[in-house]
Protein backbone atom coordinates (compact mmCIF):
# COMPACT_ATOMS: atom_id res chain seq x y z
CA UNK A 1 0.00 0.00 0.00
CA UNK A 2 1.06 3.62 -0.53
CA UNK A 3 1.94 5.73 2.49
CA UNK A 4 3.24 9.25 3.11
CA UNK A 5 6.21 9.05 5.47
CA UNK A 6 7.95 11.87 7.33
CA UNK A 7 11.64 11.09 6.91
CA UNK A 8 12.99 14.36 8.22
CA UNK A 9 11.57 17.85 8.86
CA UNK A 10 10.23 19.32 5.62
CA UNK A 11 10.27 16.02 3.73
CA UNK A 12 7.37 13.64 3.12
CA UNK A 13 8.09 10.63 0.90
CA UNK A 14 5.56 8.36 -0.79
CA UNK A 15 6.57 4.80 0.14
CA UNK A 16 5.19 1.30 -0.28
CA UNK A 17 4.59 -0.59 2.94
CA UNK A 18 2.90 -3.92 3.64
CA UNK A 19 -0.86 -3.75 3.99
CA UNK A 20 -1.76 -4.55 7.62
CA UNK A 21 -3.97 -7.43 8.69
CA UNK A 22 -6.67 -6.68 11.28
CA UNK A 23 -6.38 -8.31 14.70
CA UNK A 24 -9.44 -10.17 16.02
CA UNK A 25 -10.88 -6.97 17.54
CA UNK A 26 -9.88 -4.70 14.65
CA UNK A 27 -11.13 -3.84 11.21
CA UNK A 28 -9.18 -2.93 8.09
CA UNK A 29 -10.22 0.42 6.65
CA UNK A 30 -9.52 1.72 3.16
CA UNK A 31 -8.78 5.33 4.06
CA UNK A 32 -10.80 7.84 2.06
CA UNK A 33 -9.84 11.31 3.30
CA UNK A 34 -7.46 12.73 5.91
CA UNK A 35 -7.28 16.26 7.27
CA UNK A 36 -4.00 18.08 7.82
CA UNK A 37 -3.86 19.14 11.46
CA UNK A 38 -1.71 21.76 13.14
CA UNK A 39 0.16 19.00 14.97
CA UNK A 40 1.00 17.38 11.61
CA UNK A 41 2.43 20.72 10.50
CA UNK A 42 4.51 21.02 13.67
CA UNK A 43 6.02 17.58 13.10
CA UNK A 44 6.57 18.38 9.42
CA UNK A 45 8.28 21.69 10.15
CA UNK A 46 10.15 20.97 13.38
CA UNK A 47 10.22 17.18 13.81
CA UNK A 48 8.81 17.46 17.32
CA UNK A 49 6.10 18.84 19.57
CA UNK A 50 7.42 19.37 23.09
CA UNK A 51 8.60 16.01 24.40
CA UNK A 52 7.22 14.12 21.38
CA UNK A 53 10.15 13.78 18.99
CA UNK A 54 10.12 12.05 15.59
CA UNK A 55 13.15 9.78 15.84
CA UNK A 56 12.11 7.18 13.23
CA UNK A 57 10.18 7.51 9.94
CA UNK A 58 6.59 8.36 10.83
CA UNK A 59 3.30 8.27 8.93
CA UNK A 60 1.41 11.45 9.82
CA UNK A 61 -2.33 12.16 9.83
CA UNK A 62 -4.98 11.49 12.48
CA UNK A 63 -8.17 13.09 11.09
CA UNK A 64 -9.47 10.22 9.00
CA UNK A 65 -12.44 8.30 7.67
CA UNK A 66 -12.87 5.54 5.13
CA UNK A 67 -14.57 2.25 4.25
CA UNK A 68 -14.34 -1.07 6.08
CA UNK A 69 -12.87 -3.75 3.80
CA UNK A 70 -12.31 -6.54 6.37
CA UNK A 71 -13.11 -7.25 10.01
CA UNK A 72 -11.49 -9.39 12.69
CA UNK A 73 -13.24 -12.47 14.01
CA UNK A 74 -14.45 -10.77 17.20
CA UNK A 75 -15.94 -7.72 15.45
CA UNK A 76 -19.73 -7.98 15.28
CA UNK A 77 -21.08 -4.43 14.98
CA UNK A 78 -19.30 -3.37 11.78
CA UNK A 79 -19.07 -5.08 8.43
CA UNK A 80 -17.45 -4.77 5.05
CA UNK A 81 -18.76 -1.75 3.16
CA UNK A 82 -19.53 0.40 6.20
CA UNK A 83 -18.11 3.91 6.08
CA UNK A 84 -16.53 4.89 9.38
CA UNK A 85 -14.84 7.77 11.15
CA UNK A 86 -11.79 6.72 13.13
CA UNK A 87 -11.19 8.11 16.59
CA UNK A 88 -7.38 8.30 16.59
CA UNK A 89 -6.66 7.76 20.29
CA UNK A 90 -7.00 4.27 21.78
CA UNK A 91 -6.47 4.21 25.57
CA UNK A 92 -5.21 1.34 27.69
CA UNK A 93 -8.69 0.84 29.24
CA UNK A 94 -7.04 -0.23 32.55
CA UNK A 95 -5.57 2.86 34.24
CA UNK A 96 -7.33 5.05 36.83
CA UNK A 97 -8.16 7.69 34.20
CA UNK A 98 -9.76 5.15 31.88
CA UNK A 99 -11.76 3.66 34.74
CA UNK A 100 -13.02 7.12 35.68
CA UNK A 101 -14.12 7.68 32.09
CA UNK A 102 -11.35 10.22 31.44
CA UNK A 103 -9.78 8.11 28.76
CA UNK A 104 -8.39 11.14 26.91
CA UNK A 105 -6.00 11.52 29.87
CA UNK A 106 -4.74 7.93 29.67
CA UNK A 107 -0.91 8.01 29.93
CA UNK A 108 -0.59 4.88 27.78
CA UNK A 109 -2.80 5.95 24.88
CA UNK A 110 -1.93 4.93 21.34
CA UNK A 111 -2.56 8.04 19.26
CA UNK A 112 -2.25 8.18 15.48
CA UNK A 113 0.71 10.19 14.17
CA UNK A 114 2.17 10.75 17.63
CA UNK A 115 5.65 9.20 17.87
CA UNK A 116 6.13 6.28 17.77
CA UNK A 117 2.64 5.46 16.44
CA UNK A 118 1.93 5.77 12.71
CA UNK A 119 -1.05 7.71 11.42
CA UNK A 120 -3.53 7.63 8.57
CA UNK A 121 -1.73 8.98 5.49
CA UNK A 122 -1.89 5.45 4.12
CA UNK A 123 -4.17 3.51 1.81
CA UNK A 124 -5.17 1.14 4.63
CA UNK A 125 -5.31 1.31 8.42
CA UNK A 126 -6.04 -1.52 10.84
CA UNK A 127 -7.83 -0.05 13.86
CA UNK A 128 -9.80 -1.26 16.92
CA UNK A 129 -13.45 -1.51 15.97
CA UNK A 130 -14.65 0.09 19.21
CA UNK A 131 -12.95 3.32 18.17
CA UNK A 132 -14.62 3.41 14.76
CA UNK A 133 -18.02 4.98 14.19
CA UNK A 134 -20.40 4.16 11.36
CA UNK A 135 -21.34 7.16 9.23
CA UNK A 136 -24.94 7.59 8.06
CA UNK A 137 -25.57 8.20 4.37
CA UNK A 138 -26.12 11.89 5.00
CA UNK A 139 -22.58 12.36 6.38
CA UNK A 140 -19.77 12.42 3.82
CA UNK A 141 -16.40 10.76 4.26
CA UNK A 142 -14.84 14.23 4.38
CA UNK A 143 -17.16 15.18 7.24
CA UNK A 144 -16.30 11.89 8.92
CA UNK A 145 -12.62 12.82 8.89
CA UNK A 146 -13.48 16.24 10.31
CA UNK A 147 -15.23 14.62 13.27
CA UNK A 148 -11.78 14.78 14.88
CA UNK A 149 -11.36 18.59 15.04
CA UNK A 150 -15.11 18.94 15.63
CA UNK A 151 -14.68 16.63 18.62
CA UNK A 152 -12.04 18.98 19.99
CA UNK A 153 -14.59 21.81 19.74
CA UNK A 154 -17.32 19.74 21.41
CA UNK A 155 -15.02 18.83 24.29
CA UNK A 156 -13.98 22.48 24.70
CA UNK A 157 -17.63 23.55 24.87
CA UNK A 158 -18.30 20.85 27.45
CA UNK A 159 -15.26 21.87 29.50
CA UNK A 160 -16.54 25.45 29.46
CA UNK A 161 -20.04 24.26 30.35
CA UNK A 162 -21.41 26.41 27.54
CA UNK A 163 -25.18 26.53 27.81
CA UNK A 164 -28.32 28.17 26.50
CA UNK A 165 -28.04 31.94 26.38
CA UNK A 166 -24.32 32.09 27.16
CA UNK A 167 -21.99 34.64 25.62
CA UNK A 168 -18.67 33.25 24.38
CA UNK A 169 -15.37 34.69 23.19
CA UNK A 170 -13.13 32.51 21.02
CA UNK A 171 -9.59 33.75 20.41
CA UNK A 172 -8.23 32.20 17.22
CA UNK A 173 -10.18 31.51 14.03
CA UNK A 174 -8.30 28.46 12.83
CA UNK A 175 -9.99 25.07 12.44
CA UNK A 176 -10.36 24.52 16.19
CA UNK A 177 -11.64 28.03 16.82
CA UNK A 178 -14.17 27.86 13.99
CA UNK A 179 -15.45 24.40 14.93
CA UNK A 180 -15.57 25.35 18.61
CA UNK A 181 -17.79 28.23 17.51
CA UNK A 182 -20.09 25.69 15.84
CA UNK A 183 -20.10 23.48 18.93
CA UNK A 184 -20.80 26.43 21.24
CA UNK A 185 -23.70 27.54 19.05
CA UNK A 186 -25.11 24.00 19.05
CA UNK A 187 -24.82 24.00 22.87
CA UNK A 188 -27.01 27.10 23.04
CA UNK A 189 -24.63 30.08 23.05
CA UNK A 190 -26.39 33.14 21.68
CA UNK A 191 -23.60 35.73 21.43
CA UNK A 192 -20.27 34.53 20.04
CA UNK A 193 -17.30 36.82 19.49
CA UNK A 194 -14.22 35.68 17.57
CA UNK A 195 -10.80 37.32 17.48
CA UNK A 196 -7.85 36.78 15.16
CA UNK A 197 -5.05 38.75 13.50
CA UNK A 198 -5.61 37.38 9.98
CA UNK A 199 -8.20 39.34 8.02
CA UNK A 200 -9.35 36.40 5.90
CA UNK A 201 -9.96 34.29 9.00
CA UNK A 202 -12.02 37.05 10.58
CA UNK A 203 -14.10 37.21 7.41
CA UNK A 204 -14.51 33.44 7.51
CA UNK A 205 -15.74 33.63 11.10
CA UNK A 206 -18.26 36.31 10.16
CA UNK A 207 -19.50 34.27 7.20
CA UNK A 208 -19.91 31.25 9.47
CA UNK A 209 -22.07 33.11 11.96
CA UNK A 210 -19.92 34.94 14.49
CA UNK A 211 -21.97 37.73 16.05
CA UNK A 212 -18.91 40.00 16.01
CA UNK A 213 -15.22 39.73 15.22
CA UNK A 214 -12.33 41.52 16.88
CA UNK A 215 -8.88 42.30 15.49
CA UNK A 216 -6.60 42.76 18.54
CA UNK A 217 -4.15 44.67 16.35
CA UNK A 218 -6.75 47.38 16.03
CA UNK A 219 -8.46 47.39 19.43
CA UNK A 220 -7.95 46.08 22.93
CA UNK A 221 -9.60 42.68 23.24
CA UNK A 222 -10.96 43.14 26.76
CA UNK A 223 -12.27 46.61 26.01
CA UNK A 224 -13.95 45.48 22.79
CA UNK A 225 -15.72 42.62 24.57
CA UNK A 226 -16.76 44.92 27.42
CA UNK A 227 -18.28 47.34 24.92
CA UNK A 228 -20.23 44.52 23.29
CA UNK A 229 -21.52 43.09 26.59
CA UNK A 230 -22.56 46.26 28.44
CA UNK A 231 -19.39 46.13 30.50
CA UNK A 232 -20.02 42.62 31.83
CA UNK A 233 -17.65 40.45 29.81
CA UNK A 234 -18.48 37.06 28.31
CA UNK A 235 -19.65 34.03 30.27
CA UNK A 236 -17.01 31.80 28.71
CA UNK A 237 -13.69 32.73 27.08
CA UNK A 238 -12.02 30.05 24.94
CA UNK A 239 -8.38 30.53 23.98
CA UNK A 240 -7.72 28.58 20.76
CA UNK A 241 -4.76 30.42 19.26
CA UNK A 242 -1.85 29.72 21.60
CA UNK A 243 -0.77 33.37 21.40
CA UNK A 244 0.59 34.75 24.68
CA UNK A 245 -1.34 38.00 24.26
CA UNK A 246 -4.58 36.07 23.73
CA UNK A 247 -4.04 34.12 26.95
CA UNK A 248 -3.95 37.38 28.92
CA UNK A 249 -6.75 38.88 26.81
CA UNK A 250 -9.08 35.98 27.55
CA UNK A 251 -8.79 36.66 31.29
CA UNK A 252 -9.59 40.33 30.67
CA UNK A 253 -12.62 39.53 28.53
CA UNK A 254 -14.50 37.10 30.79
CA UNK A 255 -17.03 38.30 33.36
CA UNK A 256 -16.58 37.93 37.11
CA UNK A 257 -17.38 34.34 38.02
CA UNK A 258 -16.93 33.25 34.41
CA UNK A 259 -14.93 30.43 32.87
CA UNK A 260 -11.76 30.45 30.77
CA UNK A 261 -10.79 27.37 28.75
CA UNK A 262 -7.33 26.98 27.26
CA UNK A 263 -7.05 24.68 24.22
CA UNK A 264 -4.55 26.46 21.94
CA UNK A 265 -0.93 25.30 22.02
CA UNK A 266 1.61 28.10 21.72
CA UNK A 267 5.34 28.16 21.12
CA UNK A 268 5.89 29.00 24.78
CA UNK A 269 4.84 26.45 27.39
CA UNK A 270 4.88 29.04 30.18
CA UNK A 271 3.06 32.38 29.96
CA UNK A 272 2.33 34.91 32.71
CA UNK A 273 -1.12 34.86 34.31
CA UNK A 274 -2.55 37.47 36.66
CA UNK A 275 -3.35 35.24 39.63
CA UNK A 276 -4.82 38.15 41.61
CA UNK A 277 -7.25 38.73 38.74
CA UNK A 278 -8.22 35.05 38.75
CA UNK A 279 -8.77 35.02 42.52
CA UNK A 280 -10.50 38.39 42.80
CA UNK A 281 -12.90 37.59 39.96
CA UNK A 282 -13.31 33.95 41.04
CA UNK A 283 -12.62 32.68 37.56
CA UNK A 284 -12.69 29.01 36.63
CA UNK A 285 -9.58 28.37 34.51
CA UNK A 286 -9.57 25.01 32.73
CA UNK A 287 -7.52 23.13 30.20
CA UNK A 288 -9.02 21.05 27.41
CA UNK A 289 -7.06 18.06 26.08
CA UNK A 290 -8.24 16.24 22.98
CA UNK A 291 -11.72 14.75 23.70
CA UNK A 292 -13.65 11.85 25.09
CA UNK A 293 -17.02 10.36 24.16
CA UNK A 294 -17.57 13.00 21.47
CA UNK A 295 -17.67 11.14 18.15
CA UNK A 296 -21.33 10.04 18.41
CA UNK A 297 -22.32 13.64 19.17
CA UNK A 298 -20.18 14.96 16.31
CA UNK A 299 -21.77 12.56 13.83
CA UNK A 300 -25.28 13.40 15.06
CA UNK A 301 -24.63 17.14 14.71
CA UNK A 302 -23.37 16.58 11.16
CA UNK A 303 -26.30 14.34 10.26
CA UNK A 304 -28.73 16.98 11.53
CA UNK A 305 -26.95 19.77 9.59
CA UNK A 306 -26.46 21.52 12.94
CA UNK A 307 -22.82 22.24 12.14
CA UNK A 308 -20.84 22.87 8.95
CA UNK A 309 -17.52 21.10 9.28
CA UNK A 310 -16.78 20.78 5.56
CA UNK A 311 -17.03 24.54 5.15
CA UNK A 312 -13.66 25.09 6.81
CA UNK A 313 -11.82 23.20 4.03
CA UNK A 314 -9.78 25.37 1.67
CA UNK A 315 -8.33 22.72 -0.64
CA UNK A 316 -7.89 19.00 -1.23
CA UNK A 317 -5.07 17.10 -2.96
CA UNK A 318 -4.22 13.49 -3.74
CA UNK A 319 -1.79 11.48 -1.63
CA UNK A 320 0.96 11.82 -4.25
CA UNK A 321 0.86 15.59 -3.73
CA UNK A 322 0.93 15.45 0.07
CA UNK A 323 4.22 17.32 0.40
CA UNK A 324 2.83 20.23 -1.60
CA UNK A 325 -0.37 20.05 0.45
CA UNK A 326 1.62 20.51 3.66
CA UNK A 327 3.39 23.53 2.24
CA UNK A 328 0.05 25.05 1.24
CA UNK A 329 -1.41 24.29 4.67
CA UNK A 330 1.39 26.27 6.31
CA UNK A 331 0.09 29.49 4.71
CA UNK A 332 -1.29 31.62 7.59
CA UNK A 333 -4.48 32.27 5.59
CA UNK A 334 -5.23 28.56 5.14
CA UNK A 335 -7.71 27.11 7.59
CA UNK A 336 -7.82 23.44 6.55
CA UNK A 337 -6.32 21.25 3.86
CA UNK A 338 -7.45 17.71 3.09
CA UNK A 339 -5.73 14.77 1.42
CA UNK A 340 -7.78 12.36 -0.69
CA UNK A 341 -6.45 8.79 -0.52
CA UNK A 342 -9.21 6.47 -1.68
CA UNK A 343 -11.93 6.79 -4.30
Amino acid sequence: MRTAVLREPGRLDIEDRPRPDPAPDEMLVAVGEVGICGSDLHYYEHGRIGDYVVEDPLILGHESAGEVVAVGERVTDLERGDRVALEPGVPCRRCAHCKRGEYNLCPDVTFMATPPDDGAFAEYVAWPADFAYRLPESVSTREGALCEPLSVGIHVARRGEVGVGDSVLITGAGPIGLLTMEAARAAGATDIFVSDVVDSKLRRAEERGADATIDPREEDLGAAVADATDGEGVDVAIEASGATSAVAGSLDAVRRGGTVVFVGLGDEAEVPLDVLDIVDNELDVRGSFRYRNTYPAAIELLADDAVDAAGIVDFETDLEDVDDAFRRAMDPETVKGMVRIGE
